[in-house]
């Protein structure tokens, strides 16, 4: 359980209706096999241990005892698992017969949740058999020992206290307001559903949106098993549809009659994942919607599963501002790119702009913040050449970005202009004793603090204002030159991670190809192409680009990977350093993750400053780090704490410091 990552599985084991000695045997079969794939917490159906389909014969009360005594034997056959299960079966309790589900683990039965919500509106009504759980918990007598028997119950491992399990069965989710969100708000960050859902044309879908919905309400993790098709056919027939759910994100899934993605085993087919209950935790802490009225109102049952390094199979996304599909892309694209218009297109009539200046480079960002302009002029119906694009030419600049500038503004139609800047840098050089052959940060800052100076004076003289262009992953690495490049009157990039630029550009291309412009769709292509530089430093002998940010910061795709997981996920950089190894494979050896996992540590701490007065942009993903909202965060504060923890990872891996 190592970061939080809890093993979880749903089942749907084979069953003979009303054999509780042959259901109770498949159980076991799958919590041993399940047992022995490290799955920690397991769900079996509604009424597992008699079948759920016992229509009358739940009044007989040799079914009710032998369901009992098939519960003390799964209880007993599973006391050596390192496991926690909750399984269905009927409990009577003064002649009143309770649909229960039964929390198990190491060898002693924790409590009996019954259902609180009786349907009686299909076929299987069963009103006519149970009742619904009472309001207060009751005392009840197994295997010589007195347990809870009651909706508001929690069960709580002692290693890892945030792994709380609250339970609901079938019908109860289907509610307004189901018992799991009362058990969420009473701490609950698992809630386990044993359900028996028949099969209907469409209540495959319905069943989905439910879990990822209820998941996401309650900011947790979600487990639903139901029963499958072993069950009595007479009136209706049921499929094993099996899910676990996290926030909203579906992690695992047997679709109905399908074992395809299940674990199969003598005894039935099980789907299992890992839930990140310290994702879970950091999401309702970030959440001050999230509430929890209920604290202290619940019974808590106590048990120990042993701490462990889950091996991780679940989905981990090494890119994670970016969609799963590419239809899914594309239509990200377009959002984004419409966000950022429309949030320019109101600060330009907002500020009376009579036109809008960028500095093109004919780099990436630049020709992202060259094309938002573009589509807030033509949604303001305003003629394009109220942009003005100015390319500044100084020691480091190629042809090749240069001409790709070139193109992109005649394309573009906008107000093309070339402001060399080569003799200004110098006589300023000159003016404060700097050597021209020094290419220290003097030589690169000077460049981009007389750009943007060029920029704000021809804003003034034009009535107009400077569009930013850095994107999300420079400001987290505060890789900007601060009143340099840093500073503009609207950042339209500010809000884009670098891996997402790409995407959004490449689109952007494919379009205007479509459209039949296809010199602008080349210059696209081969700005995409181009190295990512500032272009700061004078060019090689063959005039390419020498100065290369990847090779001094490190791969953007590593550093928006670590971005995402400490923002939106709050995971400390050991947890970012176990994910990234997951999700890159071997596309990074472990030394260079920690390398720049620790230069991206360093620099977004150390470069607060520069974001806590960044210029004013759209926002259009769930990680931004405004000052005016999303990261209220001091420019000094230390980061010793975050330090230590890599140095102790440098030790463990056998790294060098």
């Amino acid at each position: 359980m190592k970061h939080g990552f809890v093993k979880v599985a749903s089942a749907t084991p084979h069953v003979q209706v009303a054999d509780c000695e042959y259901n109770v045997k498949a159980c076991i079969d799958i919590a041993r096999n399940a047992a022995d794939r490290g799955v920690k917490v397991l769900v079996f159906p509604e009424l597992a241990i008699t079948g759920y389909t016992c229509g009358d014969l739940f009044y007989q009360g040799t079914l009710i005892s032998a369901a009992k005594s098939a519960l003390s034997e799964y209880v007993a056959a599973t006391a050596d698992l390192d496991m926690m299960s909750v399984i269905g079966l009927p409990v009577c309790v003064g002649d009143k017969l309770y649909n229960c589900a039964a929390a198990v683990c190491g060898g002693s039965l924790l409590g009996l949740v019954p259902k609180s919500y009786i349907p009686n509106h299909n076929a299987h009504s069963e009103g006519r058999w149970f009742i619904p759980a009472s309001k207060d918990n009751i005392a009840y007598e197994f295997d010589g020992a007195f347990v809870m028997l009651g909706a508001k119950q929690l069960f709580v491992n002692t290693n890892m206290p945030s792994l709380c399990v609250g339970v609901e069965v079938c019908e109860d989710f289907w509610v307004s307001t189901p018992p799991s969100a009362a058990a969420a708000g009473a701490g609950a960050t698992l809630i386990c559903n044993l359900s028996a859902s028949f099969e209907l044309v469409g209540k495959e879908a319905k069943r989905r949106a439910l879990v990822l919905g209820q998941s996401t309400d309650i900011h947790g993790g979600y487990i639903y098993s139901s029963c499958g098709d072993d069950e009595s056919t007479t009136d209706l027939v049921f499929s094993g549809h099996d899910m676990i759910a996290e926030c909203g994100e579906m992690l695992a899934e047997r679709r109905p009659f399908d074992d395809a993605n299940c674990v199969v085993c003598e005894g039935g087919s099980y789907i299992f994942s890992e839930i990140d209950i310290e994702k879970i935790s950091y999401e309702r802490r970030r959440q001050n919607t999230y509430t929890t009225p209920h604290l202290g109102e619940y019974h808590e049952a106590y048990f120990t599963l042993e701490n462990c390094t889950t091996e991780l199979t679940r989905k981990i996304s090494a890119h994670p501002f970016i969609p799963d599909t590419k239809e899914k892309v594309d239509s990200a694209c377009e959002r984004i790119l419409t966000i950022q218009a429309q949030g320019l297109k109101t600060r330009i009539k907002r500020a009376y702009a009579k036109k809008i200046i960028i500095g093109i480079s004919g780099g990436l960002d630049s020709s992202l913040a060259l094309v938002v302009m573009a589509k807030a002029m033509d949604i303001l119906g305003r003629d394009r050449k109220d942009i003005i694009a100015v390319t500044m030419p100084c020691f480091g600049t190629t042809k090749r970005t240069k001409n790709n500038a070139t193109v992109l503004c005649e394309s573009l139609g906008v107000d093309f202009r070339c402001v060399d800047i080569y003799d200004a840098v110098n006589v300023h050089f000159r003016d404060i004793g700097h050597a021209e052959d020094n290419y220290n940060v003097v030589y690169e800052n000077a460049q981009a603090r007389e750009r943007t100076q060029v920029l704000m004076d021809l804003a003034n003289a034009e009535g107009g204002m400077v569009i930013g262009t850095g994107d999300l992953s420079e400001l987290a690495l505060g890789w900007a030159t601060y009143n340099g490049d840093h500073m503009s009157m609207y950042s339209v990039n500010g809000g884009v991670p670098k891996t997402l630029v790409r995407h959004i550009v490449s689109w952007y291309a494919e379009n205007a190809e479509g459209k039949g412009e296809g010199e602008l769709a080349a210059a696209l292509r081969d700005v995409l192409d181009t190295p990512v530089s500032p272009e700061l430093l004078p060019a090689d002998k063959k005039g390419d680009i020498a100065q290369k940010t990847e090779d001094l910061v490190g791969p953007y795709e590593l550093h928006d990977f670590f971005l995402y997981h400490l923002m939106r996920r709050g995971a400390s950089p050991a947890k970012i350093y176990r994910l990234a190894r997951y999700a890159f494979g071997d596309r990074y050896d472990g030394e260079t993750v920690y390398k720049w996992l620790s230069v991206f540590m360093r620099r977004f701490f150390n470069q607060q400053f520069k974001r806590s007065c960044l210029p004013d942009g759209p926002k259009v993903g769930s990680v931004g780090v405004s000052p005016r909202g999303d990261l209220s965060m001091p420019s000094d504060a230390s980061y010793a704490v975050w330090k230590r923890e890599l140095d102790e990872l440098a030790a463990s891996e056998g790294f060098k410091i």
